[in-house]
């Protein structure tokens, strides 16, 4: 079971609870969730790494790092504002490996019905 601990926000926020969730399904493999949140045509551009496009593509990388679970996610910030969000934060895995993370988001609308693109910085610790 992966310990979730979030910093309190003012709470009427519904992109940023969006957020949270989407955040918390990822630090538990949930990739169904993650694909019901997304549009067809997702850009995952991971700094330093690669760039997915598609959701096919965004698909195949989740199911490839189903392998390694998180035992904790330490939500730090969550942000949005208008069509873009942005969470930063600490997971550790289930094997002791901890990363620090920065994403940054972009909504298909104001309304934040799902994402669009996702930029993400990931550190090992």
């Amino acid at each position: 079971m992966t310990k979730i601990i979030s910093s309190p926000n003012c709470g009427n926020s519904p992109k940023m609870e969006f957020l949270k969730l989407f955040n918390i399904a990822f630090a538990k493999g949930d990739v169904a969730f993650l694909n019901e949140n997304v549009t067809d045509d997702i850009v995952w551009n991971m700094i330093g790494d690669k760039k997915l496009e598609v959701i096919k593509a965004f698909t195949e990388e989740l199911e490839k790092m189903q392998s390694v679970k998180a035992s904790e996610l330490i939500l730090n910030q969550i942000l949005s504002h208008g069509k873009e969000g942005a969470v930063n934060g600490v997971m550790t895995m289930e094997n002791g490996k901890q990363y620090a993370f920065s994403d940054f988001y972009l909504f298909q609308s104001a309304k934040g019905e799902k994402l669009k693109e996702i930029t993400s910085y990931c550190i090992k610790l």
